[in-house]
């Protein structure tokens, strides 16, 4: 009877799970469907010149009486009127800086965005100019973020000046981009570092064991799945998987010590974390700024544009999507560089 009732009320978990997980599915779909909601690509542009200007527009307008303010207006529109009269061969060769943002989960999905803004950029960038990436991510799987840093590698193989701005983390596969800069400049309390390796796999073997239940798998290849979520794992496997962990945290230093050289990776590697101002003492950054006190510098005496490739997708495609990535999390192992969870295929 005990294990009648066990399974009843695993049975009654399992269910309510799925009613969680497809109701929700179904009904986003069906308003989803009724919207007709269809994907779109497009390139975003903003000038953030002229965002700054406005927003010091609307600071004026409150600020200062109305007749002053109107004679401020008339003075900026002769002063563009007067800047208008230059040739187009000296508005063209203004430095421009194109700015971009990534923000990493641990799949990195945002890997295609990013290529085709900087694939769109190279096609018009050109020396002074420059590129400045955005990146906040704790890391992720080392494929994804391996690409990630590849993209920023373009830039420097261009001869393109690159600066990557860290303002809240850029951690792990996050640092793994950021290394690639000419200079990487962070705020106070970023967290930086984090170079380490981590691979984690729950095994549920002794579970299945205890209520009678088999588990066959059948490879070909000595270490096809050295480590897997239901069979009961070797010492020779785990000593295989542990092995596969440390070259990957070589060639992640190996990685990093090509674009930073003056890192000391003894003391970098360890897979600790640091905070902006610390880790500046340890040239893991160049420079403590945000972005936002950066980019507006720029703007004094470049054109600065925001540029963002923009995939519009169904309400239904983007909760499925969510809710495959937080199932993939639990049912399989991983292998990443900063220790959230990820497939290990």
């Amino acid at each position: 009877m005990e294990s009648l009732f066990e399974y009843l009320m695993f049975l009654a978990k399992a269910i309510t799970i799925v009613v969680m997980v497809l109701v929700p599915i179904i009904v986003i779909a069906l308003i989803s469907a009724r919207a007709r909601v269809h994907q779109k690509e497009h390139l975003e542009v903003n000038c953030l010149n002229e965002r700054y200007k406005q927003m010091a527009d609307a600071i004026n307008a409150a600020q200062l009486p109305r007749k002053e303010f109107k004679e401020l207006q008339k003075k900026r529109k002769k002063e563009e009127k007067q800047s208008g009269k230059k040739s187009s061969k000296e508005d063209d060769a203004k430095r421009k800086v194109f700015v971009f943002e990534f923000k990493g989960d641990p799949q990195a999905h945002e890997i295609d965005l990013l290529r085709e803004g900087i694939t769109a950029a190279l096609a018009l960038v050109s020396n002074p100019d420059e590129i400045v990436v955005k990146v906040e991510s704790p890391g992720g799987q080392v494929h994804a973020y391996g690409l990630a840093a590849s993209q920023l590698a373009r830039i420097k193989d261009r001869g393109i000046p690159l600066t990557v701005a860290v303002d809240k983390v850029a951690a792990s596969g996050g640092y793994l981009m950021a290394s690639v800069a000419d200079k990487i400049i962070a705020a106070p309390f970023a967290v930086v570092g984090s170079i380490g390796v981590i691979a984690q796999i729950p095994n549920i073997h002794r579970k299945l064991k205890k209520h009678d239940i088999d588990f066959h798998q059948f490879t070909a290849g000595e270490y096809k799945r050295t480590v897997g979520i239901f069979a009961e794992p070797t010492e020779k496997g785990k000593s295989k998987l542990l092995e596969e962990v440390q070259d990957v945290h070589e060639l992640f230093k190996e990685f990093v010590g090509t674009y930073r050289p003056q890192l000391d990776l003894d003391t970098v590697s360890t897979g600790e974390a640091w905070h902006g101002t610390r880790a500046l003492d340890l040239n893991l950054v160049d420079e403590i700024r945000t972005s936002d006190d950066y980019l507006l510098e720029q703007s004094r005496e470049s054109d600065v544009y925001e540029i963002k490739y923009v995939i519009k997708k169904k309400l239904s495609e983007k909760f499925s999507k969510s809710v495959s990535q937080a199932l993939q999390s639990l049912l399989y192992g991983v292998r990443d560089i900063p220790g959230t969870f990820n497939r290990f295929q």
